[in-house]
């Protein structure tokens, strides 16, 4: 199960044979350094830190340390797994190429923050009717359902924070 930490460029564009158009998202991912392997007798877990993009900048004195005999890099993530593939060893560098043209893979990211949004935004909600003795509520949620108990039931589609939030595609 190969993973490489990469950086998103631009959304472009691809059309295929028959002239229909592909949206495609343009990602630079350089040259990946293994730089620690943690084992379940050590750590408890199983995974494989990695990281990516080399800096001239000078780290923190503990990061520094980490990486005495690597190169100073920018980036460092973790990425558990059931077994630590052999090729896998500190210093390694991870590739695009390690990749098989045509297999599926999961791109993690952190999704557009939107800020404050209102419950037409951020749950698709209709609105309510312009007229018919409505005034300065078009686009308010409405009732949030507290008849009895006199509180908010949990999960209430409300107005608030939206995005900015880590996605999996």
């Amino acid at each position: 199960m190969p993973f490489i930490i990469g950086r998103k460029v631009e959304m472009t564009q691809q059309f295929k044979d028959d002239g229909t158009v592909v949206p495609v998202t343009l990602i630079k991912a350089e040259p990946n350094i293994v730089t620690q392997i943690r084992e379940e007798s050590r750590d408890g877990y199983v995974a494989v830190q990695v990281g990516s993009e080399v800096t001239t900048k000078s780290l923190v004195k503990s990061e520094a340390g980490h990486l005495t005999d690597l190169p100073q890099v920018k980036t460092l993530r973790e990425f558990r797994v059931a077994r630590v593939p052999e090729n896998y060893v500190r210093g390694a560098k991870i590739r695009v190429s390690d990749f098989v043209p045509g297999t599926k893979v999961d791109i993690v990211g952190v999704s557009k923050g939107r800020g404050f949004a209102g419950v037409m935004k951020r749950h698709h909600f209709s609105g309510s009717k312009a007229t018919h003795g409505n005034k300065d509520q078009q686009r308010m949620g409405g009732s949030i359902g507290s008849q009895r108990q006199g509180k908010v039931i949990k999960g209430q589609r409300m107005g608030g924070h939206m995005g900015d939030v880590r996605v999996t595609v």
